[in-house]
């Protein structure tokens, strides 16, 4: 069964990761695992509901070309190919913000902007491995 068209993934980017990480902690029961973020060579943090990943965490602050933008929620919708989704983005007006790419285990993610103007990443799950 295809998950194109499932929201997939959302991580909060904030510029404030402890006061957040307590926060969600206490609201959600979250705990909160910790992987090596290469794109800003510090840690992602995984929010956790029991042996579930639930969301991502990660410090807005370190992402320079961000200067000035609020934390927030964001979203990523699973699709079936986000390289034929992405082109489907630009031939509907929408704009590639960051071309597709791998992350190994997790799948292909473009971050794109709908016709409207709304940023939303899109991705392409990678399967799930066999020790699942």
């Amino acid at each position: 069964m295809s998950n194109h068209g499932k929201i997939w993934w959302s991580e909060l980017m904030t510029r404030d990761v402890d006061a957040a990480k307590t926060y969600y902690a206490d609201l959600c029961g979250w705990r909160f695992d910790e992987m090596p973020d290469p794109d800003t060579g510090s840690v992602y943090y995984v929010a956790m509901q029991g042996d579930q990943p639930v969301a991502g965490l990660m410090d807005l602050g370190l992402l320079t070309h961000l200067d000035g933008v609020p934390s927030h929620w964001f979203t990523y919708l699973a699709v079936d190919d986000v390289d034929a989704a992405s082109e489907a983005t630009t031939k509907a007006g929408g704009q590639i913000m960051r071309p597709a790419f791998d992350v190994p285990g997790i799948g292909r993610i473009a971050i794109i902007q709908d016709p409207s103007g709304a940023p939303v990443g899109i991705m392409t799950p990678a399967p799930p491995s066999e020790d699942c």
